[in-house]
Order: C-alpha cells, then sequence, then structure tokens
C-alpha cells in the first residue's frame, strides 16, 4: 500500500515522503492516526508535482548562491572597532557585525548563523572566515579589523 507522511514517523520517514508499506500498518496506524494519508493515484500525481516544484525551486536557490559566491567570494570586508594598547579590541568581533559590515559594503543579505568563523577575533588584523550560501556552497572571505 502507498501512503504520503503528512507528519514525521520515527523510524519510518518524514513528513512529505511517499512510502510503500504493508497493508495492515498503513490501514490500522498511519491511516487511522491521521499520520498519512492513503496514496491514491491522483494523490501520487499531485505529490510528484510538488517533488518537481521543490526541485525547481532548489535548482534556483542553489544557481542564486553559486552567483553570490562569485560575486563575494575572494573579497574583503572591513569593521571597525576600538581597541587598546597593542591592537587589543575591546570585545570582540561577532558574527552580527560581520553579516552588517557585507550589507553595507557589498549589498548581500546573509543570516548571521552562516557566518563561520575559525576562532574569537580579540585583535587587530585580518582573518579568514567562510559564509555559507547554501547546502554545499561557500564563499571564502577576508574580515579586515581596524581601530575606528
Amino acid at each position: 500500500m502507498k501512503v504520503i507522511l503528512i507528519q514525521d514517523v520515527n523510524k519510518l520517514g518524514s513528513k512529505g515522503d511517499l512510502l510503500e508499506v504493508s497493508e495492515g500498518y498503513g490501514r490500522n496506524f498511519l491511516l487511522k492516526k491521521k499520520l498519512a494519508v492513503e496514496g491514491t493515484e491522483g494523490k501520487v500525481k499531485e505529490w510528484e508535482e510538488r517533488q518537481k516544484a521543490k526541485e525547481n525551486r532548489e535548482a534556483r536557490q542553489r544557481a542564486n548562491a553559486v552567483e553570490v559566491k562569485k560575486k563575494i567570494g575572494g573579497k574583503m570586508v572591513t569593521v571597525k572597532m576600538s581597541s587598546g594598547e597593542e591592537g587589543r579590541l575591546f570585545g570582540s568581533v561577532t558574527s552580527q557585525q560581520v553579516a552588517s559590515a557585507l550589507s553595507a559594503q557589498l549589498a548581500v543579505d546573509v543570516d548571521k548563523r552562516e557566518i563561520k568563523m575559525d576562532e574569537q577575533i580579540k585583535q587587530l588584523g585580518r582573518y579568514p572566515f567562510k559564509v555559507r550560501l547554501h547546502a554545499g556552497v561557500e564563499a571564502e572571505m577576508t574580515l579586515s579589523v581596524e581601530a575606528g
């Protein structure tokens, strides 16, 4: 029996999956508890159309991410921080500050959670960091921390 899950089911699948299950399990558990709908011909076609639309959307997002990577890859972003003696910062550079600098200097909006820095930055200088634009698409950039 074919079923389309409408909720995540532990050890079976995720919401939206089309699965082949035994008749008894499907009727007596999945359908009865409203965890799935029966995979009739019409619903399977509708599911296939949704899958194609999802794949097309993913492909567009990935293509956009690759374009943004070409635009910002290898570029430098500058953040001005107040510092004390010997170039030590008062505090450290946060990913939110880097995201704001990316937006202001390169006109690219990135979520602060997608910025990966290897270490906490507490000194003036230049540091490499990565920006995750899409699954499998990362841009490597340089952060320049200057006294301001």
